[in-house]
């Protein structure tokens, strides 16, 4: 049986993060969230993955390329305009036979649900309770059947949502091939699927384990849960005075200087520079070649690669894109004084814990100050001593 995963889309809700990459290879505990699923479809038994890719393919072909360096067999097929879920799919037609597997990119799933939905008859869905129905699109289900599927009601008809792991065969385009666009001029997936759920074929699959990332925020309670679960391995230099407690992994190249503590759990990747005197808190995942200096605190935050954070700063509960520089003594809050939800651009986060999401390239001069639930754009320049809040757009000079 082969392994379809979905892996076409930018992932605009993530922006600015997807401004230069696909959604699908954001990182999560320093590995792209498509590199978790196709291990654990690997541990689930495929070794036959065809990876439907358009925006920022290049980046997925170079980073898997064959598959033999994970363990599995990789082709690739491309989404040349993109027009929903159900074309995504129909790109596949003819280059799959018999039953397959077929999964969004953008989530992670364990590898027992992965294998128990293989394993059986007919069409299947992947179903998981959520607590806030109103983002996904939500299911009704009767004696193990799907009886209803409604995209994105206000009024959400139950808790239970489709979560983008399916099982189908050949008749799936067939059934494609039937509808026409959605009211968003989209091939939508669901729409194909209606079908099934008239003639009470599509079964139902309760997952155990489900991370989707719709959101810049979500991978950090991504981050968490699968930090939690990691084997620590250090390859680096940790330096005399160094104290590490907890899971700790620290790449091979990456040096930890005298004086830092690091609460796991934590993984650092290669290439970098910690310290001196840096504290690096639990759920913190620092990329390849980066630097966290003298005096610098970074909690529960993702760090990708190439940016520095030198000296004398704080980052709490954020995303920080890869080349970035803060400057001396610049600081990003992550909890507003009232302990209320963060909202960003007006979208409520659920958190009340919410640093800021920053693009690639981004400079920050000494002593900047970020509010929380701030959003700043790829390349934008802040000057020294301002104080930054909203959205602030993609190459901005930005001075308050």
């Amino acid at each position: 049986m082969q392994c379809v995963i979905l892996a076409a889309g930018e992932g605009k809700r993530m922006r600015p993060l997807t401004a230069s990459r696909p959604k699908v290879m954001l990182p999560v505990a320093n590995r792209p969230i498509l590199e978790h699923l196709i291990a654990a479809a690997v541990r689930a038994g495929f070794s036959r993955f065809l990876l439907v890719v358009g925006y920022g393919e290049r980046e997925i072909r170079e980073h898997f390329g064959d598959g033999t360096g994970f363990g599995c067999r990789i082709r690739y097929v491309t989404q040349r305009q993109q027009l929903g879920t159900a074309d995504a799919v129909r790109a596949c037609a003819g280059l799959v036979s018999g039953p397959f597997l077929l999964m969004n990119g953008d989530m992670i799933v364990g590898a027992e649900d992965i294998a128990a939905i293989a394993a059986m008859d007919g069409a299947v869905m992947g179903i998981h309770r959520t607590d806030h129905p109103k983002d996904f699109g939500v299911v009704t289900c009767e004696h193990g059947f799907i009886t209803g599927l409604e995209e994105k009601s206000p009024e959400p008809a139950s808790d239970l949502i489709n979560a983008g792991v399916y099982r189908f065969d050949e008749e799936i385009f067939e059934r494609i091939g039937r509808i026409g666009m959605s009211s968003r001029g989209e091939l939508e997936l669901t729409d194909a699927l209606e079908g099934y759920i008239g003639e009470r074929r599509l079964r139902a699959h309760m997952l155990r384990s489900w991370l989707d990332m719709g959101y810049p925020w979500d991978l950090l309670d991504a981050n968490a849960r699968l930090l939690k679960d990691h084997e620590p391995l250090v390859e680096g230099e940790i330096e005399e005075g160094v104290v590490m407690k907890g899971a700790v992994s620290v790449g091979k190249g990456s040096v930890v200087m005298s004086g830092t503590y690091i609460e796991g759990p934590c993984v650092i990747g290669r290439g970098c520079r910690i310290g001196p005197h840096a504290y690096l808190r639990p759920s913190t995942a620092v990329g390849d070649r980066c630097h966290i200096g003298h005096a610098t605190e970074i909690k529960n935050t993702i760090v990708l690669p190439d940016t520095k954070i030198p000296h004398f700063n704080y980052i709490g509960d954020s995303v920080i894109g890869s080349g970035c520089n803060f400057g001396a003594g610049s600081k990003v809050a992550n909890l507003r004084n009232d302990h209320k939800i963060v909202k960003v651009a007006g979208r409520v986060t659920g958190r009340k814990k919410l640093g800021a999401i920053v693009g690639d390239r981004v400079n920050l001069g000494i002593n900047c100050s970020v509010n929380v639930g701030t959003v700043i754009g790829p390349g934008v320049n802040v000057a020294p001593h301002s104080f930054v809040e909203g959205w602030i757009d993609e190459g901005t000079s930005f001075q308050s």
